[in-house]
């Protein structure tokens, strides 16, 4: 699933190929998908002329891809409940959804913000808050707000940054940092809860 491959694979092509992975990974339970790398990669073809499609255009559509997706899969959570947690199946997996609900249960609504930016957790997010019955007005909300800075933030990143020759020869590793920046601020309001937590323990 490497962005400069599928490039070379679909040619002209690849921009739609984008656009359904961005979608699939957000909303249809396949949380192995390279989102943050190809739209990382969306910006750094689109500086380098590769795609036909404007930056402008780009940013606009992949962000209606990565909502649509969110609400599919918050629709199929309300519908299917818990049928989906029960079952553990090879993508499906319950670890999974555990791992979202402990996630949603730190960070409540900013989880669809948040979570955007953590594999696994991008995929499975908006499927926990349809099963927990979010209202649709706040997910709508709060998922678009998500899905827009997930998308601006990485497209643009790659657009500037990936004329960096160290960037674009490691490209993989380039989006793993910049995820793990971005992560960065949660999991330092994790380790002041868990110190919180050990001093109050201590305490007692």
């Amino acid at each position: 699933m490497d962005p400069v491959q599928l490039l070379e694979r679909f040619g002209d092509a690849f921009w739609w190929v984008a656009h359904v992975i961005v979608f699939i990974e957000c909303g249809l339970f396949f949380p192995i998908l390279p989102g943050d790398s190809l739209l990382f990669a969306v910006g750094m073809f689109s500086h380098n002329g590769q795609l036909g499609q404007p930056l402008w255009l780009s940013l606009i559509t992949l962000w209606v891809a990565a909502f649509g997706g969110n609400v599919v899969g918050y629709e199929i959570g309300r519908a299917a409940g818990t049928k989906l947690y029960e079952r553990d199946g090879r993508f499906l997996k319950r670890k999974y959804f555990d791992q979202t609900i402990a996630f949603f249960d730190r960070y409540g609504r900013r989880a669809l913000v948040l979570g955007r930016f953590v594999p696994i957790v991008r995929t499975f997010i908006t499927v926990v808050a349809g099963v927990g019955q979010m209202p649709r007005r706040v997910f709508f909300t709060w998922s678009a707000v998500g899905a827009i800075l997930w998308v601006f933030l990485l497209v643009i990143l790659g657009y500037f940054l990936g004329q960096v020759a160290f960037i674009r020869d490691h490209l993989e590793a380039a989006v793993l940092l910049i995820v793990l920046i971005s992560v960065l601020p949660m999991a330092i309001e994790g380790g002041r809860r868990w110190l919180r937590t050990r001093r109050g323990t201590a305490a007692e």
